[in-house]
């Protein structure tokens, strides 16, 4: 799904307390950015070149791994100590060879930042690219378009993306009908390259991620934690690794 690499699904689970938060150790990236958005719960995270922070309900987190970062994600302190439901998403998204090796850098966009149109029953919330007149506050170094679509039952609205853009939605609460289609919740759906304009009606109230992305028309060369153009560059991202080039962060 050019430029989109992974998304990493959290469906909603319910976590038990503890004082010890559950989450990822120190982990490399190179190559690309990782977009996470919270829907349920809140997670902490810090990395090599001095970033950091509380990614709550609503919020979003766009990191730009570029040359290369140790990251580390845990679910937030407190949080932990009481549990509760959790649901996340975790997008990758490829970076144009131009840029690959350019200086990481985060983007923290709080849920109330983030720009609103109302439609039908509901609001579009604009994390990245245009809807109408309205732009995103993250910034991207392709154009990309990621909305979260909130939809009271009977709510409706027409989307339109290039047709060579690679377009997708992800169910996150209800039941929607894309085109007619049935769609219910925690389910994935892609869409052809075949046209422009589709429908979303919710059935029942629903949040829906929504995905679109002009391709990156360059080679990918991808190992794990790494996604580079050449086999030669993940060759060279490991041995920078190896070499500490990343930098430090205590586990």
């Amino acid at each position: 799904m050019n430029p989109f690499l992974m998304l990493d699904y959290n469906s909603k689970h319910i976590f038990p307390p503890t004082d010890k938060p559950r989450g990822l150790s120190v982990h490399p990236h190179r190559g690309f950015e990782t977009v996470t958005i919270a829907y349920k719960g809140r997670v902490e995270h810090h990395d090599s070149a001095g970033g950091g922070g509380i990614i709550g309900e609503g919020d979003v987190q766009w990191m730009t791994a570029a040359r290369g970062v140790l990251h580390k994600e845990y679910h937030e302190r407190e949080w932990s100590k009481s549990g509760g439901e959790f649901q996340m998403t975790q997008l990758w998204v490829n970076l144009p060879a131009a840029v690959k090796m350019s200086p990481p850098k985060y983007q923290a966009i709080a849920h109330s930042e983030i720009p609103r149109v109302p439609v039908e029953k509901g609001e579009i919330e604009v994390i990245a690219g245009q809807y109408g007149d309205i732009s995103g506050r993250a910034e991207t170094f392709t154009p990309i378009h990621l909305y979260n679509v909130r939809l009271s039952e009977g709510g409706s609205v027409n989307l339109e993306f290039p047709a060579r853009f690679n377009t997708a939605l992800v169910v996150i609460e209800g039941d929607i009908l894309v085109n007619e289609v049935l769609a219910p919740a925690d389910h994935f759906v892609l869409m052809n390259n075949d046209g422009t304009t589709f429908s979303v009606r919710a059935s029942k109230d629903a949040v829906v991620l929504v995905l679109s992305g002009e391709p990156i028309t360059e080679p990918i060369a991808a190992h794990g934690p790494f996604v580079m153009n050449t086999r030669q560059e993940l060759l060279e991202a490991f041995e920078d690794y190896n070499a500490g080039k990343f930098g430090y962060l205590e586990d």
